[in-house]
């Protein structure tokens, strides 16, 4: 093995663990993909971290740049779009102007270093229709194609899969705080879970515009939507597996059809 394929099976996958001149070979190598999840802080139940959806946005972008092999995860943006949530304290929430803002600088940065592919993943739902919105204006801005896996009910779907295929047999039609996400952080730093904090939320159909209108304490007192006793560390390795799967084949065609 020469020193060159020594450094490249060795490079961290994470975008702010390399040096600069890692990254440049990295480019150099082929690495032209850079995954950017799109986070928040903010309040999850009495149980969960403010930083929940920062941290699946951490282990997401990692996962998917594993899958594709030719990509590096970029710093997960955050905080997010959490006017919905203000009623916790803790939460901290930007404008959609801003957060489109902070995106759109990610995606120039990322293009004029030479990346070809920037693939954005929101992790939080109050960020799904900023990163809509502003990925096809970028697209038109920058030389790099930029990828937007912005469909929240695919996202919950798949987070529901997740639950059944290791053995959980709920399902939650509005994911936040409860047995999914609780599984998530289980799975990936089960420390932050204060396990003897775990209360059920309000379970069933959620309306919205409701929510978004007149916040999540109108919905739930405790923040939290669901069972989060259901969640097992198994099942949130279930759910990023089958996330970080489904979107790295939905980047493998994005970059196949612009070939």
């Amino acid at each position: 093995m020469t020193g060159r394929e020594s450094d490249t099976e060795h490079r961290p996958v994470a975008l702010a663990d390399c040096t600069w001149p890692e990254i440049e070979a990295a480019l150099e190598d082929g690495t032209r993909t850079a995954v950017v999840a799109v986070g928040a802080v903010e309040q999850h139940g009495p149980h969960l971290p403010l930083v929940m959806d920062a941290l699946a946005g951490d282990e997401l972008a990692r996962r998917i740049a594993e899958e594709l092999g030719d990509a590096l995860a970029a710093p997960t943006i955050r905080p997010g779009c959490s006017g919905h949530h203000m009623e916790f304290p803790g939460t901290i929430t930007i404008p959609p102007e801003t957060l489109m803002d902070l995106i759109r600088s990610y995606c120039r940065s990322l293009d004029e270093h030479g990346f070809e592919h920037v693939v954005l993943v929101p992790t939080h739902g109050g960020n799904f229709a900023p990163v809509e919105t502003v990925a096809p204006e970028i697209a038109r801005e920058i030389d790099a194609n930029v990828v937007a896996l912005a469909d929240l009910d695919e996202l919950m779907a798949l987070q529901n899969e997740g639950l059944r295929a290791a053995g959980v047999e709920y399902e939650e039609p509005v994911v936040h705080a409860g047995a999914v996400e609780t599984a998530v952080v289980l799975a990936v730093e089960e420390g932050l879970v204060r396990t003897d904090e775990l209360e059920v939320g309000h379970e069933g159909d959620v309306s919205t515009s409701r929510l978004l209108s007149e916040g999540f304490e109108a919905i739930t007192e405790n923040g939290v939507l669901g069972d989060p006793r259901e969640a097992t560390s198994e099942a949130g390795e279930a759910i990023l597996d089958r996330i970080a799967s489904a979107y790295a084949e939905k980047v493998e065609a994005e970059r196949e059809a612009v070939r």
